[in-house]
């Protein structure tokens, strides 16, 4: 059974569960968003009653928010367990202590922040909400003299996303101190099967513009990036999922090399791939199979054989976050045609009302090897040059 909830469920999903007939269960968010006539439709009772019954339900969601529901509804069951494994960070950096066990990270609660000293380790931090999303509230702390400044800068922004996603998704009420990780960064598309072994769906490299971004602009996935990483990638997820005794579990991964070769799980998203229909809904743009039914009827992508006529090729998930510096209340428009214009072979956009959400929408693109530069110029863009603003007085 799929769960779908806010903020967004894209039109592909929307016909993948119609026309593969897989059930969404009927909740009051299910209701608003509008499914498709024919779609496969179950009540929240009978949805209790399945994993009552079995305990062994394939369950996806399209959105962090559909936890809420989950945790409240399905508390008997082994999920919930492993959702608040997953999304607790703190836990999760326990769970895997065997896998990096020199790697340093220490749970604060925020109303301790303030008076907490620097941790006294001779590296760069990150800070950010035990439980999380996406990039909502990470700090990067280069060194001693930043402290007492990102402390401040944690409080004043906590105060002003407070609402903006439902605590299941986002909580800052714990934090997380944790050692910066050097290397590339990448998203991992993956499920893990009746058997416990992982699957991988796709692979993206986690692109940034300087060693002092920790925001979310593009993620790309390739030919290349996919047979460099696979085996590795599949048998390191394999360990976490081990450690942590998962089955019929879609997930979310995110994991760092750092410069020694050393794979560090950075966190794992569950129950769901990339959040707001993006990443998965790459992979059917970019490789023409569907995560979705893939994980519901436990389908294993042949790579060899979806790759073959892939090189030199880059496929995108293009974040339009709103980096302008603006507040949205004097953003009179973005200019979407434009930005279009910039891209070699734009797949499909998605606009977003920039006053509910601090994003203008998301892009996907493909990008010949030898145009790569159009990903450059958007990953260093503030987006001022998109929009059109009232002047502030």
């Amino acid at each position: 059974m799929f769960f779908v909830d806010k903020p967004f469920v894209s039109d592909f999903f929307k016909e993948t569960v119609r026309d593969h007939a897989i059930p969404v269960v009927d909740t009051e968010i299910s209701r608003s968003i509008s499914l498709y006539p024919g779609t496969k439709i179950i009540t929240e009772a009978e949805a209790i009653s399945a994993v009552q019954g079995s305990g062994e339900q394939l369950i996806y969601t399209t959105s962090e928010n559909a936890l809420a529901w989950i945790i409240k509804n399905l508390a008997f069951s082994d999920l919930v367990e492993k959702i608040e494994l997953f999304k607790n960070k703190v836990a999760f950096r326990e769970l895997t202590k065997p896998l990096v066990p020199d790697f340093f990270f220490q749970e604060v609660c925020f109303e301790d922040l303030m008076n907490l000293p620097h941790p006294g380790k001779d590296l760069p931090l990150i800070i950010k909400p035990a439980t999380g999303f996406m990039s909502e509230g990470v700090y990067k702390v280069k060194n001693v003299g930043e402290w007492d400044q990102t402390k401040h800068r944690i409080l004043a922004d906590g105060e002003r996303s407070k609402g903006l996603y439902p605590p299941e998704v986002v909580n800052a009420s714990a934090l997380i101190i944790e050692e910066f990780i050097q290397g590339d960064e990448y998203a991992v598309d993956a499920y893990f099967d009746t058997a416990g072994k992982a699957v991988i769906l796709n692979i993206l490299k986690h692109t940034f513009s300087s060693t002092d971004d920790v925001g979310d602009r593009v993620y790309t996935s390739s030919k290349e990036i996919i047979e460099d990483n696979l085996q590795e990638f599949t048998e390191f997820s394999n360990k976490i999922g081990q450690l942590a005794d998962v089955r019929n579990f879609p997930a979310h991964i995110e994991l760092r090399r750092n410069p020694d070769g050393t794979l560090i799980p950075i966190e794992i998203n569950p129950v769901r791939f990339g959040g707001w229909c993006t990443t998965a809904d790459l992979t059917y743009l970019a490789y023409g199979f569907n995560p979705y039914v893939y994980f519901y009827k436990q389908l294993k992508p042949d790579w060899p054989d979806i790759l073959r006529n892939k090189a030199g090729k880059l496929y995108s998930i293009i974040i339009l976050d709103n980096s302008t510096g603006i507040d949205p209340v004097l953003i009179n428009g973005f200019d979407y045609k434009k930005l279009l214009s910039n891209f070699e072979n734009p797949l499909e956009l998605r606009k977003f009302d920039y006053l509910e959400y601090p994003v203008f929408g998301f892009l996907f693109t493909e990008t010949s090897v030898e145009n790569e530069l159009e990903l450059k110029k958007i990953l260093v863009s503030d987006l001022q040059e998109f929009i059109t603003a009232t002047d502030v007085p």
